[in-house]
């Protein structure tokens, strides 16, 4: 079961590619030239991506950090 949640509002995007420089195993750059969060399940205009060890975590957070957007999230699941 997924521990956290990490959040993207792509619509917001500025197609920079910090995201998928620091994480590529997570993120990537779409055939429009957006960041895209791989796996990840779009609801109201979110990508939202279930993970669930602290490497994950940490890597997902860097992406977060390096966006001058500040569009990508990363939160503790709610039960």
């Amino acid at each position: 079961m997924a521990k956290y949640v990490v959040i993207h509002k792509k619509k917001e995007c500025i197609s920079c590619g910090a995201c998928a420089a620091v994480a590529p195993d997570y993120w990537e750059m779409d055939d429009e030239g957006m960041a895209h969060l791989k796996k990840s399940i779009e609801s109201n205009d979110l990508w939202t991506l279930g993970i669930d060890t602290e490497e994950a975590r940490v890597i997902n957070q860097e992406a977060a950090d390096v966006c001058p957007v500040d569009i990508i999230s990363v939160k503790e699941k709610e039960n």
